[in-house]
């Protein structure tokens, strides 16, 4: 494609910058694949993998998310399936240049009668002046095994960032058999950064992650999860009526990442997708 000048490319007031748009969806039957959508950045893949059990890969090609991207994932597993949704690499949110306006991403996650779905994204790394409104939903069947992570690093250590400016607004929302069984809303803007080292915020962690498992009797985990430490992470761990909720903190994204792992292989019982790299 042949792009031509334009006289007002030069005006930062005028000028309009291209946003990503990503669209990738699959829908998983206990026979194997059922439908597979991919539009603009978004790609979901299906690498071979020794389990029985089907992963699905999503990326975003766009290499990263800023002010006016949105993405849309979905992934359904029908009843009797079973199926692992990934992300194959951190995505990362970077600095937003439009004033007020957020990168958008929406995740639906959907798992039928008797069906076991995990979604376990890599983290997600925060940039100065990053602008990022995400929505998770899951709806489950009443019998569906649930297991999710997200994580979310403040810049990179390694890199001497510290994280002054940004805005996130990161939602959780599970349904079990249409009923509200957890809800989580997390925002970080400049006033809580500013107050990161308070215990009742931050205390002082630029890496933090939430752990969640939906499933009969998984409440009954709480004490094996409670014996796995790493040096550097601190962490705390629920378990009720069905559910178990791990959080965990740590002052850079590498201990938290291998706390993170270790929670999800006891609970799992088996190895982590591939594309995890510990």
């Amino acid at each position: 494609m042949l792009d031509l000048h334009h006289p007002q490319a030069n005006r930062t007031d005028t000028a309009q910058m291209q946003r990503v748009r990503g669209r990738a969806h699959v829908v998983m039957g206990a026979g194997g694949l059922k439908d597979l959508h991919q539009s603009g950045s978004a790609k979901a893949m299906m690498p071979k993998v020794h389990s029985h059990v089907p992963e699905v890969v999503f990326l975003n090609t766009s290499g990263g998310l800023t002010a006016g991207d949105r993405l849309d994932y979905r992934l359904e597993v029908e009843a009797g399936g079973q199926l692992i949704g990934t992300t194959q690499t951190a995505e990362r949110a970077y600095a937003s240049v439009a004033q007020g306006a957020n990168a958008e991403v929406s995740v639906a996650l959907v798992a039928g009668e008797g069906a076991t779905l995990e979604w376990l994204p890599q983290e997600t790394i925060l940039f100065e002046r990053s602008r990022l409104s995400r929505h998770t939903k899951a709806e489950i069947a009443g019998d569906a095994r649930f297991l999710f992570v997200e994580s979310l690093v403040l810049g990179r250590a390694a890199m001497g960032e510290v994280i002054e400016s940004l805005h996130l607004m990161d939602r959780r929302d599970i349904r079990r058999a249409g009923r509200l069984e957890f809800m989580e809303p997390l925002e970080i803007d400049a006033g809580l950064l500013a107050a990161r080292d308070h215990p009742a915020t931050l205390n002082g962690a630029r890496a933090i992650a939430t752990v969640g498992l939906f499933d009969q009797g998984a409440e009954g985990m709480a004490d094996l999860v409670k014996q796995i430490t790493q040096e550097g992470v601190t962490a705390g761990v629920s378990g009720w009526n069905g559910k178990l909720v791990i959080r965990a903190m740590a002052a850079d994204g590498y201990p938290l990442r291998r706390y993170v792992a270790q929670v999800l292989i006891k609970i799992r019982q088996a190895d982590l997708p591939r594309v995890w790299q510990v």
